[in-house]
């Protein structure tokens, strides 16, 4: 069923109740983690994250062994491996296993791990929904506690701008928006270049699955996403509008990767508009990637219109700080400290589900306008 409107109970939308593993908090007892991959996103951002929490990284491992052992030296991680099998039979009982691979990498190693491991898995959870159902398949039947790292979830601006929403701030929302209009150099990620499907798959994900964490799971979805006319890469540009039955909410997501025409009219935004005041927060990290631009939270309220927007605090940035949440939301979960997990394999094969609706919806080709009346 839909969630209730206005006409109902505001306080009664999903967004005013947040999971409490939002809530930017380490675990109580944390565990050591063994890595599975030295790629770019464990080197920017992983390792950086887990050194910033001071979490213990066991071992790390690589089927290049010189870059796992490049990335031990450089954070005193002890034990280097070229082979899954290896890293696991020498793991702490506790460990935790953070799978950085791209997702046709990943059932394969689950396979490897011992039953009813707590294990990342990096996002998405597949190249199809396919993929997606062989992964949480695995995941079952092995009794793993398996996530997903759907970091943007845990972004510091997000956080913030999830606790203000929660507290009614802004009132009721009725528009969310994502807009991101900038020169993304996918060159720096070679696996991609040849995938059938890309920007959905590899991008907006992170957008449906930060609006379903607020709003839960839309009733409807239409897509367009395109590539670019000299491009041999997949499709780069989307639109996708989310429904959510009778509730009056315009949700969006508009992307647009090929913008190359200077820092000017670059845009990386979320903005949440509502029945008392609105929120934005700048995603500096695509501004200029992978440089990145300056992080923004800024929030107006009809009762200060005067005002303006106001910037509202937070400390850190998606990379690498939102790291630091997707690994300890798992670890919160597994102490107890948390009743559920909220990123949990079952959770985010429902975003998988939006990516592959995105993608039938823009094959379909939109409905024929009636010009014959």
């Amino acid at each position: 069923m839909p969630p209730p409107s206005a006409a109902g109970d505001p306080d009664a939308l999903p967004e005013r109740h947040p999971h409490p593993g939002y809530r930017l908090a380490l675990p109580d007892h944390p565990r050591p983690i063994v890595l599975i991959g030295a790629g770019g996103i464990v080197r920017d951002a992983h390792l950086p994250a887990y050194a910033k929490a001071g979490f213990t990284v066991a071992s790390i491992t690589d089927l290049d062994l010189d870059r796992a052992r490049t990335l031990a030296d450089a954070y005193g991680i002890a034990e280097t491996y070229d082979d899954v099998a290896d890293a696991v039979a020498h793991a702490p009982a506790d460990a935790v296993y953070d799978v950085a691979l791209p997702p046709e990498a990943h059932i394969r190693v689950l396979e490897a791990l011992p039953d009813g491991a707590a294990v990342l898995l990096q996002k998405p959870l597949g190249n199809d929904l396919a993929d997606g159902v062989r992964t949480r398949e695995v995941c079952h039947r092995k009794g793993l506690v398996a996530a997903v790292n759907t970091q943007l979830r845990f972004a510091p601006y997000v956080a913030a701008a999830r606790e203000l929403i929660a507290a009614g701030t802004i009132g009721e929302l009725y528009d969310v928006e994502v807009r991101v209009s900038v020169n993304t150099p996918w060159e720096m990620f070679p696996y991609v270049l040849d995938l059938p499907r890309l920007e959905i798959n590899m991008h907006s994900v992170h957008y449906l699955d930060l609006l379903r964490s607020f709003l839960g799971d839309p009733t409807g979805v239409s897509a367009v996403t395109v590539r670019h006319p000299t491009m041999t890469v997949a499709n780069t540009r989307s639109d996708i509008a989310l429904t959510y039955g009778d509730r009056p909410i315009r949700v969006v997501v508009s992307t647009n990767h090929d913008h190359h025409f200077g820092a000017r009219y670059e845009e990386s935004f979320v903005k949440w508009e509502g029945t008392r005041g609105a929120v934005r927060a700048q995603l500096g990290l695509l501004l200029d990637y992978p440089r990145g631009g300056e992080d923004r939270l800024e929030v107006v309220t009809d009762d200060r219109l005067d005002e303006g927007w106001r910037p509202l605090a937070f400390a850190g940035s998606w990379f690498p700080d939102a790291f630091i949440g997707s690994m300890s939301v798992l670890q919160r979960f597994c102490e107890g400290s948390i009743p559920t997990l909220p990123t949990s394999v079952d959770d985010v094969f429902r975003t998988m589900a939006l990516v592959e609706a995105a993608y039938r919806s823009a094959a379909a080709g939109g409905e024929p306008p009636p010009y014959d009346g």
